[in-house]
């Protein structure tokens, strides 16, 4: 129950859905002889939200922080147990329908993963993600995950395959349950930098440290000015990091982290 609220919250608390409602909202009053004032005030909020979102960095000032909590690249050691890599790079519905692997806008999961997964050849490769649709739980990613990355070299007696996770959380204990981690090893964990907050906090929750690897960085180092026809990416982007400093949030009020917003030091102590 808990999950689907979350989903469906997560649907209606968007950008775009909440811009939609309040353009008809506001069109709706415009036609009614004492609410036109009201119905003006909306329209003229609405456009004002479009300008100030094509123009200013407000998408890049929200979802920087999230991208810049955790190092890029951070250093390494000689020896690494194992690689987790975190759903969300495949488009299950799509591949489905066409027959061939589809691959969001998270794709470096996958590619980066793998590369690592090369660099250390003993390390075992965990992917978890199972069905993330509420509304259709048989269609899985991690078939097609499995697929993708026994094409990019990762020979298939090293995946440890997780599929029946349905977010964040369930990757974490999940995949715990599978691999069974021993106290010592290393692990690095592989997953969007703007998403590497929350699945940091959750991998602690269940007391497996993880070395943070993220990957699939969306905005700049620095906040840049955008421009009128960035405005759809813009509404994307601003997307994406109120989705993410939402499940921050419902994660924490959840007790499935034990921090607002993780930091970096705790999870960079994991070995030598």
């Amino acid at each position: 129950m808990v999950y689907l609220l979350s989903k469906i919250v997560g649907a209606v608390l968007t950008p775009g859905f909440v811009l939609l409602v309040v353009l008809l909202v506001g069109s709706g009053l415009l036609w009614m002889r004492q609410s036109w004032r009201t119905g003006r005030l909306l329209l003229s909020g609405a456009a004002l939200f479009l300008l100030v979102l094509a123009v200013l960095p407000t998408d890049d000032l929200l979802l920087a922080p999230l991208e810049n909590r955790f190092p890029t690249n951070p250093p390494l050691p000689r020896h690494v147990d194992g690689i987790i890599i975190l759903g969300g790079a495949i488009n299950q519905t799509i591949s489905s329908a066409r027959g061939q692997i589809n691959l969001t806008d998270a794709a470096e999961r996958l590619l980066e993963g793998a590369r690592l997964a090369r660099l250390y050849p003993e390390a075992r490769v965990v992917f978890t993600g199972g069905a993330a649709d509420p509304f259709n739980q048989k269609l899985r990613e991690a078939p097609y995950a499995v697929r993708e990355l026994e094409d990019l070299g990762v020979a298939p007696g090293r995946l440890v395959v997780e599929d029946a996770s349905r977010n964040t959380f369930e990757n974490a204990v999940f995949s715990q349950r599978l691999a069974q981690p021993k106290k010592g090893q290393i692990w690095v964990l592989v997953t969007s930098a703007s998403h590497m907050a929350r699945a940091i906090g959750v991998f602690r929750t269940v007391n497996w440290p993880v070395i943070p690897w993220p990957v699939n960085y969306v905005t700049p180092s620095r906040p840049l000015f955008g421009s009128l026809d960035m405005l759809v990416e813009n509404m994307r982007i601003l997307s994406l990091a109120l989705h993410e400093w939402g499940g921050l949030l419902f994660y924490r009020l959840s007790g499935w982290t034990g921090a607002l917003f993780p930091e970096p030091e705790k999870a960079a102590k994991v070995g030598k």
